[in-house]
């Protein structure tokens, strides 16, 4: 593999793993409250088919994405009111809103007299800082040309990491997260503080759902996110419940979807490699991330909070 070759894949990464980063930093802020948020597939399909829908009949990415932003925070208080008010079991809730984003988000696409599947979107994001910057050896063909959700990506995982490590409000979540109890000894809103934060997650959910819609794939079709909300909750896992941890995560996800067409490219032996072979690359990761997850000593052990995935029942204090 040259040398091209290789800034060509991990430029290509970048822009495959730009919808899972933003989704995998917002189940870190979920995850961070002590909330496991298994609908995360349902909000970035309910955020793809809503930013896909007012872009697709303003021509606004901006008012595309804030209602998108909108429709993934609006669906995960479903979530919220059930795990954190009705307190049910949050595997149960998050696995419902899956099923239930991706059966609305089909029906939303095929829906009204002018349906929107198959129509390509009005407006796309485009590549920017395109020009002599690009030139630039090895850091410029990397960094510069692509479209601005990449670096609005960049600036969210270093406000998450910033909020989370370095801010009074972070630490109380992290408390949350970690003994709930405690932290509503000390004048912590447990209830509150989890809301948020299932609804600041929602939101990102929501944004990187809209990126595949608006940026990878510009027309709609059903569930055209693929898998990419169960990588995002087994990327947290392998992040450590990290921002900064997940954005190299989400990027070596996109490498993986990457990497069999980069193959094909170098000729004989690489392209001989069966391409199912190579497609089953990401999946393997997920799957080891979430049997790292059953180990509660191993999850502990990444970083993982204790009460994460735990009703928190104030009488018991």
């Amino acid at each position: 593999m040259n040398e091209s070759t290789l800034i060509l894949t991990l430029f290509a990464a970048m822009g495959l793993g730009t919808g899972i980063v933003y989704a995998t930093v917002g189940e870190i802020i979920t995850e961070r409250a002590g909330n496991l948020n298994l609908g995360v597939q349902g909000m970035m399909l309910v955020g793809a088919v809503a930013g896909f829908w007012a872009t697709y009949n303003t021509e606004s990415l901006l008012l595309g994405v804030i209602v998108a932003m909108i429709a993934g925070a609006g669906f995960s208080m479903i979530h919220a009111f059930a795990s954190v008010t009705l307190r049910v079991s949050q595997i149960v809730s998050g696995l419902a809103l899956t099923i239930f984003g991706a059966g609305l988000s089909s029906f939303l696409g095929e829906a009204g007299a002018e349906p929107l599947v198959g129509e390509p979107s009005k407006a796309t994001f485009e590549p920017i800082l395109e020009g002599g910057l690009a030139d630039i050896p090895v850091i410029g063909p990397l960094i510069f040309g692509h479209d601005i959700l990449v670096y609005v990506s960049w600036l969210t995982v270093a406000a998450a990491s910033f909020y989370l490590f370095r801010t009074r409000m972070g630490l109380s979540l992290r408390a949350v997260g970690e003994d709930p109890a405690s932290a509503e000894s000390a004048g912590v809103n447990v209830a509150r503080i989890r809301y948020v934060h299932i609804m600041v997650g929602g939101a990102l959910a929501g944004l990187g759902g809209a990126y595949y819609s608006l940026a990878l794939v510009p027309t709609w079709q059903n569930e055209p996110i693929g898998p990419a909300g169960w990588i995002a909750i087994s990327l947290v896992i392998l992040a450590s419940w990290r921002p900064w941890r997940a954005l190299f995560a989400a990027y070596l996800f996109g490498a993986a979807e990457r990497i069999g067409f980069t193959l094909q490219t170098l000729g004989e032996p690489w392209s001989n490699i069966p391409s199912s072979l190579l497609a089953m690359l990401p999946f393997v990761l997920a799957i080891v991330a979430m049997i790292v997850l059953t180990s509660g000593k191993r999850a502990r052990f990444l970083g993982a909070p204790a009460a994460l995935g735990i009703p928190y029942f104030r009488e018991q204090r």
